[in-house]
């Protein structure tokens, strides 16, 4: 029976991919520190039909603390590595943290790879690595990376990490640049959720700069496709894939999205640009198609769509 630990495993991307392997016969360890950044309860209710399947175990450990890590089984085919300090803009606040969490954290688990012969691991890396960088769309092969926050330069180390190890120790390791995922169990501060919900309860919604900035939004169900092909991938042993819906979509038109799949007019707060907020961001998938037969599935019309069925009941 396949054995995996996955790293953040009660929150948005984590929940939904234990959802996926559990229901494909793995033995999952899930590992997560339910960090207050948001609500707890949220994290709980992610996790809820996990809790009592019989190939299920969690373990509330923080990647810092590698004594705890140590005290893990050991015994995985595979890695996925997706817990993470999150946000670009706390990050300008408390840049050590981030440090300490994002690269240090993922440093340990990398050694744990090592000394339990873990072959595959999976990182997930950020489209806020590309930073300012204006050859759109982004291409993992075009190295002017220009990351303008401590989130995103914390994610390009991870996967400089990753190719030492690799290089190293044989660990084959795949970074996934994840470009704006959203869908049912989003956090909450994030735009299209944080949006939703003020916009069902009647109140402005915040718009940083003139509604221009641009975005590659992909639907959850279409993340996780790609992270199972990238656990199942075996051709080379270090890769860094592009994660994203090959599309962009202004603040504006996401914005008139969210109005007709919740039947709300937006009212808008318009207030200045945000440090480290990119202008636009833009996925090149041809290698993702490639070398994991990656093909996002859901239009932004239909994601906004089940994730307005999915927050309503609780809006």
């Amino acid at each position: 029976m396949p054995q995996a630990l996955v790293t953040g495993a009660a929150g948005f991307i984590g929940s939904h991919l234990v959802d996926r392997l559990l229901g494909q016969d793995w033995q999952v360890t899930g590992l997560d520190n339910f960090d207050p950044f948001y609500d707890i309860s949220l994290k709980e209710a992610n996790i809820r039909a996990h809790r009592p399947h019989p190939k299920y175990r969690l373990v509330r450990a923080d990647l810092r603390d590698l004594a705890a890590l140590e005290k893990l089984p050991g015994d995985y085919q595979v890695i996925v590595h997706l817990a993470a300090k999150a946000g670009v803009r706390p990050s300008l606040e408390d840049p050590l943290t981030y440090q300490a969490v994002n690269v240090v954290g993922t440093q340990h688990l990398l050694e744990l790879a090592k000394r339990w012969g873990v072959g595959q691991f999976i990182f997930a890396s950020s489209s806020s690595v590309y930073g300012v960088n204006p050859n759109v769309p982004w291409r993992e092969d075009d190295y002017v990376l220009r990351p303008i926050s401590p989130y995103a330069s914390s994610k390009v180390a991870g996967e400089l990490l990753g190719h030492v190890y690799s290089y190293l120790y044989g660990i084959r390791f795949v970074a996934l640049r994840f470009f704006t995922v959203y869908g049912p169990r989003q956090r909450p501060d994030l735009a299209i959720h944080k949006f939703a919900r003020l916009m069902l309860q009647g109140r402005p919604i915040p718009v940083y700069g003139d509604g221009s900035t641009r975005r590659d939004y992909t639907f959850i169900a279409d993340t996780v496709e790609g992270i199972l092909a990238a656990m199942a991938y075996r051709a080379t042993p270090y890769e860094v894939i592009n994660l994203g819906n090959q599309q962009t979509v202004s603040l504006s038109e996401l914005i008139a999205g969210l109005e007709q799949a919740l039947g709300v007019k937006a009212a808008l707060t318009h207030l200045p640009d945000q440090p480290g907020d990119v202008p636009q961001t833009w996925a090149e998938i041809a290698k993702a198609r490639h070398l994991l037969g990656y093909r996002p599935q859901t239009s932004l019309a239909q994601g906004l769509k089940h994730f307005a069925a999915w927050l309503r009941p609780t809006g």
